[in-house]
C-alpha cells in the first residue's frame, strides 16, 4: 500500500502529517509527505524517517511576505491577493503532487485551500481515492457555527441562519478561487467546477482535532469523522542551556508565536517581556518566524529556537501564543494555562475554545499592549485557572494519528 499525504502550510500543517505518516508506516504502509521543502520541515521528516516529496517552494518567506502585504492592503486588495496567490499555488502544486502521487492507493490532503484543491484534482485525474482533513472544525460546513469570513467578503450582519451563511460562503469561495481552480483543471483535462468547495472538502471530511478541545456536533451539511489530533511523539531532550535556566528558579512563562510574523504588533518582544515581568515571572521566549529577540541582558529571559514543546510546556507556568491548533493542543495536554493572542485564520476559534473551557484567556484582538497582556496573564496564572488546566489535561487524547492510520488502511483494504 502506498499513501501520499499532501499539505502546503506552516509547521502546524506539516507536523500532524508527519505524525500520521509515522503511524501509517508502523502498519506497513509506504507513506510519504508532500510538504514545503523548508529546512525545518525537511529535518522534521528526516528525524522520523518519513520521505519528503518537496512541494513547489519553501513556505516561510512566502508566508511572511503574503501576510505583510495583506496587513497593508485594503479589503479589496486583500481579496485580489488571495485570488492571485491561489492561481499560483494551485498551478504549481498540481505538477509536484501529480509526480509524487503516481502509484498511490490513496491521497490525503490538508492545509492551504488551493493546495488541497490541487491534490483533489490530481486524485481525480489519476483515479486515486481522495480524503480531505482539517485541524479545525471552523472550516467545515455546519448548522452549528458560522463560516470563516474572508477579508473583503464580510458575513452579512442581518443574516443569522448558519445554513444560509454557508451558502454565501460557497459563493465567496467561488469568487476567490473559482477562476484559479478551473483554469488549472482545464490545463490537465478536467471539467470545470461550479461548486469549488464540496469536491475538495468532500461530503465526508476528517477532523484531526481533540474531542475535548474541539468537539464536532453532527450536522446534515457534512458527515465528519473526528479522529482526534495528530500528535507526533517527541523524545528530544531540551537544550542544556534551557535545562539550566528551568532549574535555576520558579517555572517561567513561555512566549512564542510560532509561524506568525506578528506584523501587526510593533515591539512584540519588549511588550511581552514587560508584561511577564509585571507578574514577577521569568520568560522563555521563542525566536520563531516573528524573529523575537532579547531586549536586554537580564538573566530572567532566555531566547530559544524550535524546541520540544512536549518536554518544555509541563515545566512552565503559562503559555502565551498565537492560537495555532498544535500549540493549543500541546499546552492543554501539558496542563498549563494559556494566553492566546489570535492573529488570523482559525486562531480566534482556538482562543475562544480555551476561554470557554476555562483553561486560559483569549486576548481581545491581535494587537496587545503591556497592560492588556499583563492583565490576561494575571488571570491565566490564577489558582482557579491553573487547576482547571491541570484537570482538563487528563482528557486530552494522544492516539488521533493511530486512529486515522487504521481508518486509512481499512479504507484501502476494504
Amino acid at each position: 500500500m502506498r499513501v501520499l499525504l499532501s499539505t502546503y502550510g506552516s509547521r502546524g500543517d506539516v507536523e500532524p502529517m508527519a505524525a500520521l505518516a509515522v503511524q501509517l508506516r508502523a502498519l506497513g504502509v509506504d507513506a510519504r509527505v508532500c510538504a514545503p521543502p523548508d529546512q525545518e520541515f525537511a529535518e522534521l521528516l528526516a528525524r522520523v524517517e518519513v520521505p519528503l516529496a518537496p512541494a513547489f517552494s519553501p513556505v516561510r518567506e512566502w508566508v511572511k511576505e503574503i501576510l505583510r502585504r495583506a496587513t497593508e492592503a485594503t479589503p479589496e486588495q486583500a481579496a485580489q491577493l488571495v485570488s492571485a496567490q491561489a492561481a499560483k499555488v494551485f498551478a504549481a502544486q498540481v505538477d509536484v503532487i501529480a509526480a509524487a502521487a503516481k502509484g498511490c492507493d490513496l491521497l490525503l490532503a490538508a492545509g492551504l485551500f488551493p493546495s488541497t484543491a490541487a491534490a483533489q484534482a490530481v486524485a481525480e485525474q489519476q483515479g486515486i481515492r481522495y480524503l480531505y482533513a482539517t485541524f479545525c472544525p471552523q472550516w467545515l460546513p455546519s448548522t452549528h457555527h458560522r463560516p470563516h469570513a474572508y477579508r473583503g467578503h464580510p458575513l452579512p450582519a442581518d443574516i443569522t441562519d448558519n445554513r444560509q451563511l454557508w451558502d454565501l460562503n460557497l459563493q465567496t469561495m467561488h469568487t476567490l478561487f473559482g477562476d484559479a481552480l478551473n483554469t488549472g483543471r482545464h490545463r490537465i483535462g478536467l471539467p470545470p467546477l461550479s461548486n469549488v468547495r464540496e469536491p475538495v472538502f468532500t461530503r465526508h471530511p476528517w477532523l484531526a482535532a481533540d474531542h475535548t478541545l474541539s468537539p464536532w456536533l453532527p450536522t446534515d451539511l457534512c458527515d465528519v469523522l473526528q479522529t482526534g489530533a495528530w500528535m507526533l511523539a517527541d523524545q528530544r531532550p531540551l537544550p542544556a542551556e534551557l535545562q539550566v535556566f528551568l532549574e535555576a528558579g520558579e517555572p517561567p512563562v513561555y512566549v512564542g508565536f510560532g509561524s506568525m510574523p506578528m506584523h501587526a504588533v510593533k515591539d512584540a518582544a519588549p511588550l511581552a517581556v514587560q508584561a511577564v515581568r509585571a507578574q514577577g515571572r521569568r520568560i522563555v521566549m521563542l525566536h520563531g518566524w516573528a524573529e523575537l529577540s532579547a531586549i536586554d541582558d537580564g538573566d530572567d529571559c532566555l531566547l530559544v529556537g524550535e524546541v520540544n514543546q512536549q518536554a518544555l510546556f509541563p515545566r512552565v507556568a503559562a503559555v502565551v501564543h498565537h492560537g495555532g491548533a498544535g500549540t493549543t493542543t500541546a499546552a492543554a495536554r501539558a496542563g498549563v494555562p494559556q494566553v492566546v493572542v489570535p492573529q488570523i485564520g482559525d486562531q480566534p476559534y482556538w482562543a475562544q475554545r480555551v476561554a470557554e473551557l476555562g483553561i486560559g484567556v483569549a486576548h481581545e484582538g491581535a494587537v496587545y499592549s503591556c497592560e492588556s497582556l499583563s492583565t490576561a496573564l494575571r488571570a491565566a496564572l490564577s489558582p482557579t485557572m491553573q487547576a482547571r488546566a491541570r484537570l482538563t489535561a487528563s482528557s486530552i487524547r494522544t492516539d488521533g494519528a493511530a486512529v486515522a492510520a487504521k481508518a486509512i488502511v481499512d479504507l484501502i483494504t476494504r
